[in-house]
């Protein structure tokens, strides 16, 4: 039998036993001090978030992908972080993958079983396919989702790295992967609704997670998203903006380095730097393996 019970995640917090009685600012502010302790649970487990950074630059410099899984809020935070990849790092989508239990529709209306299906798992990441040069990622605040399990099983049997995030300590997930991040976050406000505290701390180490890798490869310079798809008015603004601040050049001559850059703003960018063409800018791109700060 299933004892949810001994899980953090499932137990009681006495300091919300009569949330009922509340009034709305009690409960903002109850929810308030309670997610305090999230940011002290992920600060534990920072050296195993460098770990996954690492990894994960690793396999895009080999040519790899990350791949998240997870079911209910897990997935949908691992989804969440992979489409938002694209046009923060102008990357192609099948870099990050999010898988959620139940397929895509599962974003917005829960599939019964899904996450208790190990086949689907499988079934799943064959799909993709995976190989060794991949991290997969598996997420679930329990830590005890077969979906996810079942699948770092099946990564780990192809080479690739796993790591599991849960948050309860000496999980089974983290027992499936080669590294275990595990923050321990206490019993949530509202007990067992782990779209709370254990989503809100899981979000925050897959922004870790993504970001940093990122930077590594070279997607970012200084804190500026150099490679930012341009895919409306506000996102041409922004790399305008963010011209002007690497190089402290005009607005004028930003427009007129993007339009000669075919609107690839870390090319502008060099353009103006190295007072270059965008061939030459190129070029210089490709050999700093597309690092601002190497070329220069």
């Amino acid at each position: 039998m299933l004892e949810l019970n001994k899980l953090t995640t499932e137990a009681r917090n006495p300091g919300t036993a009569g949330l009922d009685t509340m009034t709305p600012l009690e409960i903002a502010t109850v929810m308030n001090r309670e997610d305090e302790q999230v940011v002290a649970g992920v600060r534990k487990v920072l050296p195993e978030v460098a770990a996954a950074i690492g990894w994960v630059q690793e396999s895009f410099e080999a040519g790899g992908k990350l791949v998240y899984m997870g079911a209910g809020t897990s997935g949908r935070l691992g989804v969440l972080d992979s489409v938002e990849c694209p046009p923060t790092f102008g990357v192609p989508p099948e870099m990050v993958v999010g898988l959620i239990a139940g397929g895509d529709r599962a974003f917005v209306k829960a599939v019964e079983g899904a996450e208790d299906s190990e086949a689907l798992a499988l079934e799943e990441l064959k799909a993709l396919p995976l190989n060794g040069r991949d991290v997969v990622i598996g997420i679930a605040a329990s830590g005890r989702t077969p979906y996810v399990i079942s699948g770092l099983q099946y990564a780990r049997s192809l080479g690739c790295k796993t790591v599991a995030i849960a948050c309860n300590a000496g999980s089974l997930v983290g027992k499936a992967a080669d590294l275990a991040i595990e923050p321990v976050v206490g019993p949530e406000v509202l007990t067992g609704s782990t779209r709370l505290k254990a989503g809100t701390a899981q979000k925050m180490i897959l922004n870790m997670i993504s970001t940093g890798a990122m930077v590594g490869i070279g997607k970012v310079y200084q804190n500026l998203m150099v490679d930012v798809m341009q895919t409306n008015e506000k996102l041409r603004v922004r790399a305008r903006n963010i011209v002007t601040e690497a190089t402290g050049c005009s607005e004028e001559q930003a427009c007129r380095l993007l339009e000669a850059a075919g609107g690839n703003a870390k090319t502008a960018i060099v353009m103006e730097l190295l007072n270059c063409t965008a061939k030459e800018a190129e070029q210089n791109l490709k050999r700093a393996h597309g690092h601002i700060r190497k070329c220069l």
